[in-house]
Formats: C-alpha cells, sequence, structure tokens
C-alpha cells in the first residue's frame, strides 16, 4: 500500500485511540468522584412525610406501548406503593395498538374501586412517541411532582418515601434511583448488560453529581419536579433519548439533580438479541443526537466549571466511544501489516502501544462499580476478570451495529422510536419464547457481523507468518464478540 495510504490509515486509528484515552481518563475522574463521594454524609433538607401538611401531592406516569406481558404486573406492583392515597394519581398513557388496550383497562377499572384515583389516557396517534406521551399525561397532571415508570420497571412500595423527601430543596429538579436487575443471572446476555448498567448507575452517575457535572434522568425510575419540566421547555420528541434531551436543558436552567445510589428500582434486562439490538441502538442514536443537539449550549455556558464543561462533553460523546472503537478494530489489521512492512515506523507502533492503558483503566473502574454490588474477595475479583472480559467482547461485536446508530445520530437521519420488547422474565425458569412482539426478521448488519468474524479469525492467523502477536488477544476478543452477536441473532427466535 501506498504512503499516503499508510499514514491516512495511522492517522485515523491514532486519533480514535486518542479520544477513547481522553474517554479513559474521565471515567478515571469519575471514579476518584465515586470514591471521595461515598466517604461522605450526605446532609440534606427533606419533607418530613409523617407530617401531612409537608406531604406534596405526586402524579404517576406510566407510559405504556403493547405492554402485554408484563402491563398486569406493573399497574399491581404500582397499586402496592405506600403513599396517601388523597395525595396521589396515577397515569396510564397507552398507545398500545394490540389487544392488550381491554386488558389493560379492566385492570385499571378494578385499581380504580380500590380507591387509586388511576386514570387510563389514550392517544390518536403516537406523535412524538414516549416524549409525546409525557407530555400529553402532564397537561392534565394534578401532581407537583411526576414519577415516571416503564413498564417493566417494580419499584419498592416505599419508593414514594425514599424519594420525595428530597424534593424539599426548591432547587432540586429531579430525584433519580439506581436500576435494578430481576433477572440478571438469566443468561450471558443479561450479565453483560447487568455489569454495563452497573458501570452506568455506580461510577458516572455517582462520579458526576458528586461534583455537580449534568447527570441525565434515566427515562424511568425516577421523579421531576413538575415546574423544572415546564421552565426547561417540556418534552420533546426530536431525539430518541428524550430524558437524555430533557436533562440537560434542565440543567443549562440551572436546576439541580439528586441521584440516590443507595435506592434500588428493580426491573427487567431484555433476554434476547433482538431486543438488546432495539434498545442499543435507540440508546446510541439518541446519544449522538444530543451531542448535535446540546453540545454548543454546553461549551459556551460561561458559568460552568471547566470540569463540567468537558464532562458534559464526554458524556454526550458516550455513545461515540463506539465508532472509535470500530475503527480502531477495523484499522488493527491493516496496522499489523504496515507495522512489519514499514520498518521506520516503528516508533509510531510504540507510542500507540501505550494506549493499552486505557483499557487497565476502565478494568480498574469497572473492579470498583461490580464490588460495590457484587462484594469484594478473590472469588469475586476472579468472576469480574471473566465478566469483563466477556463484556468487552460482547461490546467490540456490537459494535458495529452501534456505530451505525451513532453515524445516522450524527448525521441527523430521523427514525421511529422502536420500543424494547418486555418478556416478565424474573428467573431461570421462564421463557421468552412465543412472545408476540419479537423481531424475527434479522437485522441487516448480522451478515457483516458475520464477515467480520471471518475478518477477525484471518487477523488471528496473520500473527503466524508474521511472527507479530502483539494483537493476538485483541482480535481473538473481536472474533469472540462479532461470533457472539452473529450466532445469538440467528439462533435467538420465538
Amino acid at each position: 500500500m501506498g504512503l499516503t495510504v499508510t499514514y491516512i490509515i495511522i492517522g485515523i486509528y491514532s486519533l480514535a485511540l486518542l479520544l477513547i484515552f481522553f474517554y479513559s481518563l474521565s471515567q478515571l475522574n469519575l471514579l476518584l468522584n465515586y470514591l471521595g463521594q461515598r466517604r461522605k454524609q450526605q446532609e440534606a433538607p427533606r419533607y418530613n412525610l409523617m407530617d401531612p401538611r409537608e406531604i406534596p401531592f405526586v402524579t404517576i406516569q406510566l407510559p405504556i406501548y403493547n405492554e402485554k406481558y408484563v402491563v398486569g404486573r406493573l399497574l399491581e406492583n404500582i397499586a402496592r406503593l405506600e403513599y396517601p392515597k388523597s395525595k396521589l394519581e396515577i397515569q396510564v398513557l397507552d398507545d398500545s395498538t394490540d389487544d392488550s388496550v381491554g386488558e389493560t383497562a379492566s385492570k385499571i377499572a378494578d385499581l380504580r374501586k380500590s380507591g387509586l384515583d388511576i386514570q387510563h389516557i389514550r392517544r390518536e396517534n403516537r406523535e412524538g412517541f414516549k416524549a409525546g406521551a409525557l407530555k400529553e399525561g402532564l397537561k392534565i397532571a394534578k401532581g407537583e411532582f411526576i414519577a415516571i415508570f416503564d413498564a417493566d420497571f417494580l419499584p419498592d412500595a416505599d419508593w414514594l418515601k425514599k424519594t420525595v423527601p428530597y424534593f424539599k430543596d426548591a432547587e432540586i429538579g429531579v430525584v433519580q434511583t439506581r436500576w435494578g436487575h430481576i433477572n440478571r443471572d438469566y443468561s450471558t446476555l443479561t450479565r453483560i448488560q447487568a455489569f454495563a448498567l452497573d458501570a452506568h448507575f455506580t461510577l458516572e452517575q455517582v462520579g458526576r453529581n458528586a461534583k455537580g457535572h449534568f447527570i441525565n434522568f434515566n427515562g424511568t425510575a425516577g421523579i421531576w419536579r413538575k415546574q423544572c419540566i415546564l421552565d426547561a421547555g417540556n418534552w420533546e420528541g426530536d431525539t430518541l433519548t428524550e430524558d437524555l434531551d430533557l436533562s440537560y436543558r434542565a440543567q443549562l436552567k440551572n436546576w439541580k439533580f439528586k441521584y440516590l445510589e443507595d435506592v434500588e428500582t428493580p426491573a427487567e434486562l431484555p433476554v434476547v438479541i433482538s431486543a438488546a439490538r432495539s434498545q442499543q441502538f435507540r440508546w446510541n442514536k439518541g446519544g449522538a443526537e444530543n451531542f448535535r443537539k446540546t453540545v454548543l449550549s454546553v461549551i459556551q455556558v460561561s458559568n460552568l466549571p471547566l470540569a463540567t464543561r468537558f464532562h458534559g462533553v464526554m458524556h454526550l460523546l458516550n455513545s461515540s466511544m463506539f465508532l472509535c472503537v470500530f475503527l480502531v478494530a477495523i484499522l488493527s489489521i491493516p496496522m499489523l501489516y504496515i507495522k512489519n512492512t514499514f520498518g521506520h515506523l516503528g516508533w509510531i507502533f510504540e507510542v500507540t502501544s501505550f494506549f493499552i492503558v486505557s483499557t487497565i483503566i476502565l478494568f480498574i473502574c469497572y473492579w470498583f462499580t461490580y464490588k460495590s454490588i457484587q462484594g469484594s474477595g478473590l472469588d469475586n475479583f476472579v468472576d469480574y476478570i471473566k465478566l469483563f472480559f466477556t463484556f468487552f467482547s460482547v461490546a467490540l461485536g456490537f459494535s458495529l451495529h452501534n456505530t451505525v446508530a451513532v453515524l445516522e445520530g450524527h448525521m441527523g437521519k430521523r427514525s421511529e422510536f422502536v420500543r424494547t420488547p418486555k418478556f416478565n422474565i424474573q428467573n431461570l425458569k421462564d421463557s421468552w419464547k412465543g412472545n408476540k412482539y419479537l423481531v424475527t426478521k434479522l437485522s441487516p448488519n448480522t451478515i457483516l457481523e458475520f464477515a467480520l468474524m471471518l475478518y477477525f479469525l484471518f487477523g488471528m492467523y496473520s500473527a503466524i507468518p508474521l511472527n507479530d502477536f502483539g494483537l493476538f488477544p485483541f482480535h481473538l476478543m473481536l472474533f469472540i464478540g462479532f461470533g457472539f452477536v452473529f450466532f445469538k441473532s440467528v439462533t435467538a427466535k420465538a
């Protein structure tokens, strides 16, 4: 290959490594914030819910769309929340288009007989998708505070008692809780999803919140001050992650967010690859859309500390790391041959090898988040090592799929909000077979993922004639990751 092409490959490869390195440094800084915050005693004014005069009115919004398998469980669970019925209303924001509508209506009628103020709100169309439904419900919401739960979430009975009191501080616009996982150990797929989400809900949310950096409402398992929503411009449906969008608009208006690591709200993880794909695509494309929409506002606000702006930019770039990872992966094989063809460029590879430190940093960061939930000790550390490299491999396997999502987001390509199918899976004996909402059509990316599996098999083979095994572990993880995603996609059918 020509020197010009060689230098272009080296340049793109090095830039992607550099961006990943900066991301890892931001994670390391969040880890330090996290460790410092955990040692502090949290003092904050709180409502005394034992005093009837201090009990505020709360509206619970339940946005649902074709949730046949979990809507009954959801409504029964919400009905068990411990809060004065005179200060509580429940809005079931039902955009469903299937036979679950009748079942939902029947269940709501039964609950209404028990004295609950619960409404079944239907729209003529799904304009704005989830954001549109929340906005529609907000128009008639009686509550000063708005709690939101997706259909697969199961808050404990005392959830409102643990969250509402923090709104005594008039500057707090949102209280967000940590997601739990009722089906964490169902499969390898659920374990690695739980692993990644735990890192977000411990390291990132606590680490950012500790220093007053921007965090995000996670779409569910949190509660908003109604005034905050309205002041920030209300829900908008121009991105696939309306939660991240409104979160940043609210914080740019100087509203404070409160994150409660110790309050866990259990939920169900996707158990099949197609469901995980749709969720990953929505989250990553929405992240890129919000980068386009919001990053300049974050950079240009002069009264924000430099550290807050840096973390804001990195937060909005989170999903774009998949693009960087994918570029590094694809270019790693050409780089292997460049290294062994152009001896005078050897110094470049000595420099780029430094960036293995990015993986080491992430390994350390994720260990602290893992042990905060699973516990420390040698056995847990060994389990962690296995889980980390499994997670790393599968994340690499999703990199093509997520890169497509990121590129669509950055280019402004619009797409429909695709819900993640729910399965009502709570233990190892429960089955997802026969679920009517499962996507049976293979993703167009699946063939490319098979091709990439073979591509990285070639990368592993290349180590032999070149007698250069430095990238062999990386190519092995890529081979395993793309193989996992491909075979799960092909075989996971109802």
